[in-house]
């Protein structure tokens, strides 16, 4: 009686699962998801990415219409965070995971087992020695075993008499293999974790003894936290930056740069007591479990503003460059009117000192710019603007530029344009004295927290060791067997055949096989080689 095997819904929706879920569980599907993780991660270089720098990002797509629009809905600005690009991590962890689970039980089971069985006939091995020996059986077992020293060695007595011993080596090699594939999948939940717990901010702090203290994202001047990073319970510290020194080649180029640091955290911030520091690029200052990198450094010129009731104003506010290679800045210095009340004439009567500043002055006609970062001459390019300047609107606004809406609808009107040197001033047409006053310098730093970092370390090391065992280590197996010749009357002479396999396809093998062969068989006081055998060659 037959029976017929019905294919029902539920075995065929089990059959999908099950295929799909080797599919996915397979080395080969692990290594084309970690080629597609890297390729994905090439927009994340090649692109500029929202969270690091919005206006680029918005320049970006608007310089490259539909294409740029496209490319934004498809996420490319935002890769990190990007649906696809989580999906192939997440796809990589379980496809490692499902991977890597059943290699590990295997491995264990490879580890406690014992050596393999000895081949009947050992002359069909790759490699293949024979000799007669005029030595104890035993002898030439006990010589053998102290002469395979760190391999795993296992003596069996055969049906027709004769002794063998089986050794293998090079279990280290899928030690190695688990270790990189295993740190692999560690250094992806490290970092994994690292975007939930870390963040990173940037500040500008004056070089002129202003401090900064890492008490709250409000502090940072720009701030990208982790998922799970809500900007309280900062690490606790400060820095204070009193000077800052750079030099430069011939070429205008950057060859040194160094801020004169003084910090505290810890029982500091209870003490009071400040610790020195200098800071220079690509070496952080470490303390209180964050990283403090030197990014850039520009200057903020001062302006001094004499209003009509003798009332005098002073700031001193970093302008942006724009000009890496001159330090030629920009932006915008502003100021309220002192000693009025009523809120809608102050409205009227807010001044902003906007336009180009000059390390090196360098004129082209009556049109700034600079020879150098160095300051050497400094000079200002200004419009003095008066009206509202939106301060009051609620909206955020930008140190370094107006609020353009303002311009374009007059509320906001320049009254004055000039050139100025260092100590020179300008009047405006209601008796207000301009002056550009004096210059420092600013230092843009960056704070990193990352509490996987040593891990991150960890797992790339335990990665490359597990790499360097995987590709030096060789599995290779030897066996010897020993028996009496045939027709002997006792023990001696002895048949001493020596045999070996290479369980990868490293070449070396052959060399350490001969190596061993030679010394046991020379220990065994060999009468006669009867037969050699390499590599298939008689």
């Amino acid at each position: 009686m037959s029976t017929t095997y019905r294919v029902t819904p539920v075995r065929r929706a089990l059959a999908f699962a099950r295929n799909t879920w080797r599919g996915l569980t397979s080395m080969r599907t692990a290594l084309i998801l970690l080629f597609l993780l890297a390729l994905a991660a090439l927009p994340g270089a090649l692109l500029p990415q929202r969270q690091l720098n919005p206006p680029k990002t918005e320049e970006y797509i608007a310089a490259h219409g539909w294409w740029g629009r496209l490319l934004d809905r498809l996420q490319f600005f935002d890769v990190y965070s990007s649906v696809w690009f989580s999906a192939i991590y997440l796809l990589l962890m379980v496809s490692l995971v499902g991977c890597l689970t059943p290699r590990t039980f295997e491995y264990v089971r490879a580890m406690r087992a014992r050596p393999v069985l000895t081949p009947r006939n050992l002359s069909r091995m790759p490699h293949h020695r024979r000799a007669i020996a005029d030595s104890d059986p035993d002898a030439v077992l006990a010589s053998t075993r102290q002469r395979l020293r760190g391999w795993r060695v296992e003596r069996r007595i055969e049906p027709d008499g004769a002794v063998s011993l089986s050794a293998e080596r090079g279990y280290l090699r899928e030690t190695g293999n688990l270790v990189f594939h295993f740190a692999m999948l560690g250094l992806i939940v490290a970092f994994a974790l690292g975007k939930l717990y870390s963040y990173e901010g940037q500040v500008i702090v004056r070089a002129d003894g202003q401090a900064f203290c890492n008490a709250g994202i409000y502090n940072y001047d720009s701030f990208d936290p982790g998922l799970r990073v809500d900007g309280t319970g900062l690490n606790p510290f400060c820095v204070r930056v009193n000077g800052f020194r750079a030099e430069f080649s011939e070429t205008n180029q950057p060859v040194h740069y160094e801020a004169d640091l003084e910090y505290q955290s810890g029982a500091d911030l209870e003490t009071g007591t400040w610790r020195p520091y200098e800071l220079r690029v690509n070496e952080p200052l470490r303390t209180a479990g964050d990283r403090v990198y030197l990014l850039g450094h520009g200057y903020a010129p001062t302006f001094t503003v004499t209003f009509p009731d003798g009332s005098v104003r002073t700031q001193t506010i970093q302008w942006r460059p724009t000009d890496q290679t001159t330090l030629l800045s920009e932006g915008a210095t502003k100021f309220e009117p002192p000693g009025i009340t009523d809120s809608a004439e102050r409205r009227t009567r807010q001044l902003a000192i906007t336009g180009l500043f000059a390390p090196t002055k360098f004129l082209h006609g009556s049109v700034l710019s600079s020879a150098g970062p160095e300051l050497a001459d400094p000079a200002v390019a200004v419009d003095v603007l008066r009206g509202d300047l939106g301060v009051d609107s609620g909206r955020g606004q930008s140190i370094f530029t107006v609020d353009r809406s303002m311009v374009d609808s007059g509320r906001l009107v320049r009254v004055a344009r000039e050139n100025l040197d260092l100590g020179e001033s300008l009047t405006l047409d209601d008796g207000t004295k301009v002056e550009f006053s004096g210059v420092e310098r600013f230092v843009s730093l960056q704070v990193s927290h990352d509490p996987t970092q040593g891990w991150v370390l960890g797992f790339a090391v335990a990665m490359m060791v597990g790499l360097v065992g995987s590709l030096l280590v060789k599995r290779r197996r030897l066996w010897v067997r020993v028996r009496p010749e045939a027709g002997s009357a006792n023990l001696r002479p002895v048949v001493v055949e020596v045999a070996g396999l290479a369980r990868t396809d490293q070449a070396g093998y052959g060399e350490e096989f001969t190596r061993l062969a030679d010394q046991i068989l020379g220990a065994a006081g060999t009468q006669e080689k009867v037969e050699i055998t390499e590599k298939g060659r008689t």
